[in-house]
């Protein structure tokens, strides 16, 4: 007597709030939970089962001749290998790897046994809302799913899912202020120079000269941690520093940093040195700790451990020859402390010199000195004049 074939499932698929039945190891997809086309489908799916035509029980055509059918998990494996070569700069993986991998994993823990081509707009709406409920904010959840949307535009580009399955996914609009419970990031805001004075007598000299040559050049935190005597033309009254590597190379765009006399007359200190050699050595602080220690020394030599005597031959951290921009950050951080005024960071000095630029020479004397392509970006930096509002008000308003 033959053995009667076991029906399988009617299942709800809770991220995406889906049915779905598997049949002979494969996941097909219904449509929306206990609604009536779900059932309508449930019920081909399984006459089709019980007749033995399994090819014809998947909800999608089959893959063209050539392209395998990936499921979401193996597609997430193949494009965070893509992103870890691809998002590198100067022989180190960017954030953005990082952040390519964080993503698109979540897309695989939620939908891993889907197959892509089946990815829709509604799992990316799942998927998005997870990222909301592991406390995301806003902005980032905008960001994340634009990762996996650039996913399958490169699976589809390789001919690893329909260009249909990217095109449906770009029709997902992104979260917009005040219509989400997803967090709000407050806006950076220029640093008040009150502070920056207070702060600068308990950072390290050599740092706080970094921080007068940003304030004053708007450079970005990583520009002034890797500023070099070759990298800076003195040949004018005013001069002019290309970075070796900048943010925005990639997009085939130069940058240039112009130098005025007061940024200038910081920087002569550091430039008697070999050409490609960094200005800002963390190496050339701790010496001058050490020599400064040493002068307020009030033991004689002769009653205690001479200088040097005492210091690890084999230290577990030594100081190196530049800043990165962690360590500039945290140098900053803990002068804050010690001046015990409002924690403040880097990136706040460019808004700094970006907002003084716009109120004397205007929205495009900001976009030049900050270096970017569109005034767009200018104005996320460039506070408006609140001065020249009120002045038009008093004579107007």
């Amino acid at each position: 007597m033959a053995k009667t074939p076991k029906i399988p499932s009617y299942c709800l698929h809770k991220p995406s709030g889906r049915a779905f039945v598997k049949v002979a190891g494969r996941f097909v997809y219904l449509g929306p939970y206990e609604s009536q086309e779900s059932r309508e489908a449930y019920a081909d799916v399984v006459a089709d089962f019980l007749a033995g035509r399994l090819h014809a029980a998947s909800s999608t055509a089959a893959a063209p001749p050539g392209r395998p059918r990936l499921s979401v998990r193996e597609l997430v494996d193949r494009y965070v290998a893509h992103a870890a070569v691809y998002y590198v700069k100067n022989g180190q993986a960017t954030s953005e790897a990082g952040n390519v991998a964080r993503a698109c994993q979540t897309a695989a823990t939620m939908f891993g046994n889907l197959p892509a081509d089946e990815f829709g707009p509604l799992c990316l709406e799942a998927v998005r809302d997870r990222f909301v409920t592991n406390g995301q904010t806003r902005v980032g959840v905008n960001g994340s799913a634009r990762r996996i949307v650039r996913m399958f535009k490169w699976a589809a580009a390789k001919e690893l899912v329909a260009a249909s399955t990217h095109h449906a996914l770009t029709l997902v609009a992104g979260l917009r202020a005040g219509r989400t419970a997803a967090k709000e990031t407050k806006p950076v805001r220029p640093v008040p120079d009150a502070i920056v004075d207070a702060t600068l007598p308990h950072l390290p000299d050599v740092v706080a000269d970094m921080v007068r040559v940003q304030r004053r050049t708007g450079m970005r935190p990583g520009e002034v941690c890797s500023l070099r005597p070759c990298d800076i033309d003195r040949s004018g009254d005013v001069w002019t520093y290309r970075p070796a590597s900048h943010k925005t190379e990639h997009h085939g765009l130069e940058r240039v940093v112009f130098i005025g006399p007061q940024a200038q007359a910081i920087l002569l200190r550091y430039l008697a040195r070999d050409s490609t050699a960094y200005c800002f050595r963390p190496c050339d602080s701790e010496a001058k700790r050490r020599a400064a220690m040493h002068a307020a020394r009030v033991t004689p030599l002769s009653w205690g451990n001479v200088p040097g005597s005492n210091v690890s031959p084999s230290p577990l951290r030594r100081a190196g020859d530049h800043y990165r921009k962690d360590s500039y950050s945290n140098a900053i951080r803990r002068a804050c402390v010690r001046a015990k005024v409002p924690h403040w960071t880097p990136n706040q000095l460019r808004h700094t010199a970006a907002t003084a630029a716009r109120a004397e020479f205007g929205l495009d004397g900001a976009q030049i000195v900050l270096g970017h392509a569109h005034a767009k970006t200018t104005e996320i930096y460039a506070e408006k004049n609140v001065e020249t509002g009120r002045a038009i008000a008093r004579r107007i308003g």
